[in-house]
């Protein structure tokens, strides 16, 4: 059961992931619908990130080193699959450029995650 409460959460967003990737022609229609979209990219791959660090931390005896690491390359694998998976939707394309806009929001998980543990080690 512990484990079914660490990893569903990363599943369960993988799949909301893959079915907002599944959606032809997604836009919003706005016109900044370019920003919010590159924005939704950072915010889903910084949860999924998250997601994945809590699973592996509570799952796993891990060295910090490695906590960054294996969450980290499992979000990038994903946004690669998914870019894949946009490849074969109808007005869907993959970018190379969308797995870099990703990894920001993976990235930008870690700097949240030091930033904490800076100001919880200072108090």
């Amino acid at each position: 059961m512990r484990l079914f409460k660490l990893w569903s959460p990363v599943f369960a967003w993988a799949g909301f992931i893959f079915y907002l990737s599944s959606i032809p022609y997604l836009e919003t229609g706005l016109p900044y619908d370019f920003l919010l979209r590159k924005i939704a990219h950072i915010s889903e791959y910084f949860i999924l990130t998250l997601f994945l660090y809590r699973a592996f931390k509570n799952t796993f005896t891990l060295k910090p080193l490695r906590l960054f690491v294996y969450p980290a390359t499992t979000a990038v694998l994903y946004a690669v699959s998914d870019e894949t998976h946009q490849l074969f939707v109808p007005g869907r394309g993959g970018s190379p450029r969308d797995v870099f806009i990703d990894a920001i929001g993976i990235f930008g998980f870690y700097l949240v995650v030091r930033a904490f543990r800076r100001s919880t080690v200072k108090n």
